[in-house]
């Protein structure tokens, strides 16, 4: 039995659920994400909650039923609250700016390299950078894709153990190595 699984989601008011199977569609707004539930789990939408149970006993399915669960409940918190991640960059130079340009916007990162990197962003993703720390803000109502995106921007420069320089998720820690120790 999943512990994950059986609890139940609950709706926020203003929240709109459309389950045609194997579609579901979550809604605040003008704010809709869409996913495919998988065959082997029941979802059952009611007023104000959502409830989903595995269709056989396999151990596939049970894994598969608390993935399901999670992955609804993020649909519903980033319809309603939606998620964010902070990305900083340390460096002596380095430096970030947003720009935007029909419609689409871009980071303009200065990391070291002999030319600045243009990084667009998705459409559902948006970024404040603030212009003192360069601290990246990034929001969206689908998780999984902020996740993405904060990812593929930190492969450019990963923090290194020396002297910490990259960027970086807030508040992660970097293990730090000792240099050379310089001897006779």
């Amino acid at each position: 039995m999943s512990r994950i699984g059986k609890l139940p989601i609950a709706v926020p008011a203003g929240v709109k659920i459309d389950y045609q199977e194997p579609v579901l569609k979550v809604s605040k707004g003008d704010v809709t994400l869409t996913r495919s539930i998988h065959p082997n789990v029941a979802l059952t939408v009611d007023k104000d909650r959502l409830t989903l149970a595995p269709v056989d006993d396999s151990q596939s399915t049970k894994a598969l039923w608390g993935l399901q669960r999670t992955l609804v409940n993020n649909m519903v918190a980033g319809v309603s609250v939606g998620f964010t991640k902070v990305l900083e960059i340390v460096g002596v130079g380095w430096r970030v700016e947003a720009q935007e340009a029909k419609g689409a916007q871009t980071l303009k990162l200065s990391l070291g390299f002999s030319h600045p990197v243009d990084f667009a962003l998705p459409t559902a993703v948006k970024a404040q950078v603030d212009p003192k720390t360069y601290k990246i803000t990034l929001t969206s109502p689908d998780k999984e894709l902020l996740g993405l995106t904060a990812a593929r921007i930190r492969a450019y420069r990963r923090p290194e153990p020396y002297k910490g320089k990259g960027v970086k998720y807030e508040g992660e820690r970097i293990r730090r190595k000792v240099g050379k120790a310089g001897g006779k």
